[in-house]
């Protein structure tokens, strides 16, 4: 038996991360820097949130509509001299107050395990999946981690604060990113 290592190309594969595959980073040709079109294009992450937003509608509309169909009406007859008759009075429910509550709990659940937790342990909130693609770290390639996809989601305060404008940069962006994006350092790629 020789001490030798075995020759070049014969090791095996290191195994993948925990949890699938691993994420390899694409790459330009030689190095050069990807064309515009290998990000998630602004429409498909429109759709995305659109998407995502459906269950916040969903869940809100029915908190405001207990509210709404539960309200009392509470008449008083007046007993002074002054003869005002009988005063109403209309205001929301007990059980309209609580199934708001509630609703609102809901909300505050969904968003944080949607795009806390799932965006960032698999890359892709439940839009981003049906549309096919995800959030990565630009220097990792790697799904963000729920600190930082929280973290993100409240930078794009920022996006809305200048009017906006943050949201529409993916349009002519060369990563097509969010300003939001650019602090966290993410990038939307396509599966």
């Amino acid at each position: 038996m020789t001490d030798q290592p075995p020759p070049p190309g014969s090791y095996p594969p290191a195994p993948p991360p925990p949890g699938g595959h691993p994420v390899l980073p694409p790459v330009g040709f030689a190095g050069a820097p990807l064309p515009r079109e290998a990000y998630t294009p602004w429409l498909t992450r429109v759709l995305a949130w659109l998407i995502d937003a459906v269950p916040v509608l969903v869940l809100q509309g029915i908190g405001w509509g207990v509210l709404v169909a539960t309200r009392e009406t509470v008449c008083v007859t007046d007993p002074s001299e002054f003869g005002l008759g009988e005063l109403c009075a209309t205001g929301t429910s007990t059980l309209g107050q609580t199934a708001f509550v509630l609703a609102g709990g809901a909300i505050l659940a969904y968003v944080i395990w949607n795009l806390g937790h799932r965006q960032g342990t698999t890359g892709s909130s439940i839009g981003k999946a049906m549309m096919k693609f995800q959030v990565v770290s630009e220097k990792t390639w790697q799904p963000i981690g729920f600190g930082r996809s929280v973290v993100r989601q409240l930078a794009h305060i920022i996006d809305g604060v200048i009017c906006y404008i943050g949201y529409l940069f993916p349009l002519w962006d060369a990563k097509r990113q969010t300003i939001a994006d650019k602090i966290m350092t993410t990038v939307c790629i396509p599966l």
